[in-house]
This record gives structure tokens, sequence and C-alpha cells, in this order.
């Protein structure tokens, strides 16, 4: 179980928000929704133990994020706003990359299906700097095929630059991720079904 108990975030001398509350369980998704500079990204770093919190706590199983360190760390996936690629590499070596430092093995026939999972094999084998704004994002969002064991994701604007099909495709896995008792926070100023689950909404105002 995720919780959050009335954290508030600052960031320079602007209050983005505060004594805000939330509960997420095996098998929900809670969508963040709000104007930009609204605080999403900043709520989500908060959560996935990157930035500090002004006050209040985030909890992980009943345990303090904080003092559980990298205990909680191992347990989620955060796929950040930013693709977090290296132009020179090629999706495949950006892969291969991504996944030794999240400790994860997987060989080259693995890394090449995951790439065909998201319509990229033609261009698995080019620097990321030649590709389109929705190729990178789909490169990025090839880390989920090796995070199903993962209870937690935190994911900063999944959808962004995907086409119909890549939307759908994402919105399948994220589905699959809840039926096996997964939890997943995400952002979007997209309307997304995820038929079967269930989704709360959180909305962040701006003050």
């Amino acid at each position: 179980m995720l919780e959050a108990s009335q954290i508030e975030c600052v960031r320079g001398n602007r209050r983005l928000f505060r004594d805000l509350s939330f509960r997420l369980e095996a098998h929900q998704a809670l969508r963040v929704r709000g104007e930009n500079g609204s605080g999403k990204t900043s709520l989500l770093r908060i959560v996935a133990g990157l930035s500090p919190a002004e006050s209040g706590s985030v909890s992980w199983n009943d345990g303090n994020i904080r003092a559980l360190g990298e205990d909680y760390l191992c347990d989620l996936l955060f796929l950040g706003h930013s693709n977090g690629l290296k132009d020179d590499l090629s999706p495949i070596e950006n892969l291969r990359y991504a996944l030794v430092l999240a400790g994860v093995v997987a060989d080259e026939a693995a890394l090449r299906a995951a790439l065909a999972e998201q319509a990229l094999t033609a261009i698995a084998d080019l620097p990321v700097k030649l590709l389109s704004q929705g190729q990178k994002r789909r490169v990025a969002l090839t880390r989920l095929s090796f995070s199903a064991e993962k209870p937690l994701w935190i994911l900063d604007e999944p959808f962004t630059a995907l086409d119909a099909v890549s939307v759908e495709r994402l919105a399948k896995a994220i589905t699959k991720q809840l039926q096996r008792g997964g939890m997943v926070m995400f952002t979007t100023h997209q309307e997304v079904a995820l038929p079967g689950t269930t989704m709360r909404t959180l909305e962040l105002g701006v003050d």
C-alpha cells in the first residue's frame, strides 16, 4: 500500500500544494490531473523518493519511504517526463543501459522482443537522435516489459507524443499491471480508458 499524508510542496517561493493525502492499494490506478505548474511532476518525484516534501510523509506498506531507502526504490519503476535516453546510443543500447542500472538481467533476444512490442524493430540500431519524439517515448516505455515484478509504477505523462495505436498499447500494459496486483500512479492530459480496473483521479489546483 502507498499512502501520502498531508504532504506539502514548495518550489522556490511558491507553494504548489499542501495537506495532500491519498492512498493507493493493489489493483488500483491513480491519475493525477492539473494545469501546467500545478505540481504534478513534483508530486510524482516526492512519491518516488526523488525529491523531499516540505512537510508530511509518504509511506510504503506502513514504512516511511525515507527510512526504507533502497528497499522502496527496488519496488518501484519511475518513468519521468524526460525520456532519459542518450542521443548517441541506439534504442537497444539505451534499453540495455537502463536495465543494467536497474539491476535487471536480459539477453539480446529479450531486448529485441521488447522493442518489437513497441513496433521499433526497424530502428532498433539507429542513434536515438535520429528518431521522432513518439519513437523516443516508445523506446523509454520498453522498460515496462521488464518491470512486471515491480509492484508500483510511477509514470509522468507516459502518453505524451504517442499515436493512437501506441496509446492503446500502453493502456493495455497498465491494465495488465493492475490486474496482476500492481499499483500505477500517472499523470496525463489525455482521456485514457482502463476497462475493468479501479482508477481514481487526484486533481491539483494552482494557488
